[in-house]
């Protein structure tokens, strides 16, 4: 491989690092290129730029955006479409936000070199990352000019209402949902934000700047070998791996410096580890942490190795509260996640983050993500459906304490369920009361785990299919929160059931009535 000359290339590497003078030239342009992706904005496109990079394709109807398809079935679906279709193909097809753009857009942005930064997927992770570049390389020479075109200054959104200018706002609490037995720890997190001016509407999302583990972190600089107080970029390794640095699984470029640092087999699995390969069959176990321990020979430089790590990115949560009911305040719905792989355990950065390390009164960087296209009727009269086991219920949580603050008039049904009735009933005083007042007009339940049979919230749908569907002919809006690759699939597939068998109609009838909800906004997804 060559390394362009036409410019100086930033030293990134120090000049004790153990490489040869062109395995330092190598990685000096490889980690310039990534200083200089990761200090680009995102700059969002305007409609007219987004339909100029789309071009007539936009009107193909992405039959690929659906969360719930494998990822090779979404290519194959846009295979011989522009590159800005395939690119829209290769996202997680969740429209979260987390990066900045719809998947839409965001595609839209790299192919025209407005956003540089391939990596901000964070529901599609590796894959979505490793076709992305696929698809660049595979472009030839209009792809990579592309990809390294100077982006347009970055505008930095107002203070709060994007992930590169959060605000500061103080936690204030967290208690345990789960009832003494539960398998699963949830968590009801609030936020004060008086201090930082924020206000949301329902059905916006909440991104929270996590900080890792310390005590990971100290595993990592152990097994590093380094210092903590060693200076990667002006800050402490220990610093940079906490609050700024990713340490969940191994990036590609991770083992690929792993690669040229090493020998033999050795060398030969890092590189095929690198290009999405698993030599050892222990890919599942190679988070950062796991990788230093797998190749405990290679000696890498605290600066290589920081540089060779993805950054570390905010979390988006549903927001559970209503400011109209509690102006001033912000609360979450937060599933710790915590697993095993091996001997190891596991934990989620931000569920754990909420869920333990961060104390009252404490400062965290947080802003809100405006939906899109997730939010109560404009007409307070309408009646609304939702459907949100688990944490899930979240947004729904917080529509109906704003339906309540401002007296909606409309009929309210929630569908929620979860594992056992006596450890895992969220809001179940809250849900009681606004059924004893009529704010409820129906609260039904399904448990999975509390009887011979399995009983999920699509089969309490198609119980009450007759009703649901009456509701919808009277113009109600349904709403679905959680999995997307299980249960929102299955409530979508039991909706088309209820319209077959209560709606008369055929089953091309049935998929098109869906799709007449979805087109016209009364079917609503907030998916993860």
């Amino acid at each position: 491989m060559t390394v362009q000359t036409a410019s100086p290339i930033v030293q990134v590497l120090p000049k004790t690092a153990p490489f040869s003078e062109e395995q330092r030239s190598w990685l000096n342009g490889f980690f310039a290129g990534l200083l200089s992706l990761d200090n680009v904005g995102v700059t969002a496109l305007s409609p007219a730029q987004n339909a100029a990079v789309m071009g007539q394709a936009e009107d193909d109807g992405a039959p690929w955006h659906d969360p719930s398809m494998a990822l090779p079935e979404r290519m194959q679906l846009a295979q011989g479409k522009p590159l800005p279709r395939r690119l829209f193909a290769a996202m997680a097809q969740q429209d979260c936000g987390q990066c900045g753009y719809l998947c839409e857009t965001y595609s839209a942005a790299i192919a025209s070199g407005a956003e540089a930064r391939l990596n901000l997927c964070a529901p599609g992770g590796k894959d979505t990352l490793r076709q992305v570049k696929a698809l660049l390389e595979e472009a030839g020479e209009a792809a990579p000019a592309a990809a390294a075109a100077t982006p347009a200054p970055a505008t930095l959104g107002s203070l709060g209402r994007c992930r590169e200018n959060p605000a500061l706002a103080t936690f204030l609490s967290r208690r345990k949902l789960n009832g003494e037995g539960s398998q699963k720890e949830t968590w009801h997190v609030e936020f004060d934000l008086s201090g930082c001016g924020l206000d949301y509407v329902v059905g916006d999302a909440f991104g929270v700047i996590a900080q890792n583990d310390p005590r990971l972190a100290d595993a990592v600089i152990a097994l590093l070998g380094a210092r903590p107080d060693a200076d990667v970029g002006g800050v402490p390794l220990r610093e940079a791996l906490i609050a700024q640095r990713a340490l969940g699984p191994a990036p590609d470029a991770l083992f690929q410096l792993i690669s040229y640092v090493t020998g033999g087999e050795t060398r030969v699995k890092a590189r095929r580890l690198a290009v999405g390969e698993d030599p050892d069959g222990d890919l599942d176990r190679l988070d950062v942490l796991g990788t230093l321990h797998k190749f405990a020979q290679a000696r890498l430089s605290p600066e290589a190795f920081v540089e060779a790590l993805d950054p570390l990115q905010p979390r988006l949560y549903s927001i559970s509260s209503s400011h109209n009911a509690t102006p001033g305040r912000v609360s979450l719905t937060v599933d710790a996640v915590r697993y095993r792989i091996g001997t190891r355990p596991r934990w989620g950065v931000a569920s754990t983050f909420l869920a333990e390390r961060v104390q009252p009164g404490e400062a965290v960087p947080v802003y809100v993500q405006r939906a899109h296209g997730f939010g109560l009727p404009s007409n307070p009269d309408t009646p609304i459906i939702m459907c949100g086991p688990g944490t899930g219920i979240a947004p729904f949580r917080a529509f109906l304490h704003d339906r309540w603050a401002t007296k909606a008039p409309g009929r309210n049904w929630l569908f929620f369920g979860h594992q056992r009735r006596a450890t895992d009933f969220f809001y179940e005083d809250e849900l009681s009361a606004m059924k004893e007042v009529g704010l409820l007009t129906n609260l039904t339940l399904a448990w999975s785990r509390d009887g011979d049979e399995k009983i999920y919230v699509q089969d309490r749908m198609r119980e009450r299919g007759a009703e649901l569907f009456d509701w919808l002919e009277q113009g109600a809006h349904f709403y679905v929160c959680g999995d997307a690759k299980r249960m929102a699939k299955d409530v979508e597939l039991a909706l088309v059931d209820i319209v077959l068998a209560h709606g008369g109609r055929s089953a091309e009838a049935a998929q098109a009535y869906l799709a007449g909800l979805k087109k016209s906004g009364r079917y609503q997804a907030d998916v993860y």
